[in-house]
């Protein structure tokens, strides 16, 4: 776990540096982040009792890998560093108590901590994680994938409308899963064996 933990804090830098190289001192709001994307999951999973819903469990899936993203931002400080970091989050989960809180109740629980705290609790976000239907290798190797996948994007002509989202009529995040599959999730280089995996496919396909 650690280093996994590892692998995508050091991912988050990077991809927050892009928006602002020093993302750290500027102290973004990203609890507000964390709880607006609750609430934007909750209304993919279903909370009115006065007509039907079904759970549309893919896409709460995909709002808990984006709370991940706002999460992990959320616990970076001046001095510290990304392996004390990766540090505390596997402590804080390892202490937490998992209660087997349902979905509703678990995301309720990381949105209220959130606003009272204007932080973010690893362990809380474990009881939604779990709620959810994921686990620890599912989260890791979903954030990465997304991660890499937005970044190849960028480095292939995605701001200038010249990169080809549409692969052999497949969105590339469809490529991407099949690339990800056979992949060593707990290697040190597993989001460079994404990307070159990506480039390779995308290259065989696309051209150029």
């Amino acid at each position: 776990m650690k280093q996994a933990l590892v692998n995508m804090l050091a991912m988050q830098d990077r991809m927050n540096t892009r928006v602002h190289e020093q993302w750290v001192e500027k102290h973004f709001e990203w609890y507000r982040a964390i709880w607006i994307e609750c609430g934007e999951l909750i209304e993919h999973y279903g909370y009115k009792w006065w007509k039907k819903q079904a759970p549309d469990m893919e896409q709460v899936r995909l709002e808990v890998i984006d709370i991940w993203h706002f999460g992990l931002s959320a616990l970076f400080v001046e001095g510290k560093t990304i392996d004390q970091i990766a540090t505390e989050i596997a402590a804080d989960i390892a202490g937490g108590t998992t209660q087997g809180l349902g979905v509703r109740e678990a995301t309720e629980a990381l949105a209220l901590h959130a606003l009272q705290t204007r932080g973010f609790s690893p362990a809380l976000f474990w009881e939604l994680m779990l709620a959810a239907g994921l686990d620890f290798e599912s989260l890791y190797s979903a954030y990465v994938g997304k991660n890499v996948l937005n970044f190849f994007r960028q480095d292939n002509g995605y701001k200038d409308g010249t990169y080809v989202k549409t692969w052999a009529g497949r969105e590339d995040n469809e490529h991407l899963v099949d690339l990800v599959a056979p992949l060593d999730k707990g290697a040190a280089d597993f989001a460079d064996q994404v990307y070159q995996a990506l480039e390779v496919r995308y290259r065989e396909v696309i051209g150029g």
